[in-house]
């Protein structure tokens, strides 16, 4: 949340679904229902997977990003197993977000704590 004030809601899942971290950014109304929440995150898992089926010809993903009318989706691999999911206001200025994130991931992943 702190990248960003246009940072609506973020969340860190594993491949099952299971969230690990989430959060909305204060005064926020969820546009979506729990369960379409839910639905969602299972949505961006499936696609990672099947952006997987071709990495070795194409590279591994480092982030997708989705424009909607009312919201920008951010998704990218945190490592093999967990997904980080970012949705901000859709005049948010999406590429210096990515790239935050992406180094956040960077340290994280090279830190001498890792990732949990």
């Amino acid at each position: 949340m702190a990248l960003d004030p246009k940072i609506r809601f973020a969340t860190i899942f594993d491949m099952s679904g299971n969230i690990m971290i989430s959060g909305n950014r204060k005064g926020i109304t969820n546009l979506l229902t729990p369960e379409e929440s839910q639905k969602s995150l299972q949505l961006a898992i499936n696609a990672w997977k099947s952006r997987n089926e071709v990495s070795d010809k194409i590279g591994r993903g480092k982030y997708a990003l989705v424009e909607y009318e009312k919201i920008k989706r951010i998704t990218m691999p945190i490592d093999q197993d967990h997904i980080l999911y970012v949705t901000t206001d859709v005049e948010a200025d999406h590429a210096p977000i990515i790239y935050r994130a992406l180094r956040l991931k960077y340290d994280m992943l090279h830190s001498p704590e890792g990732f949990p």
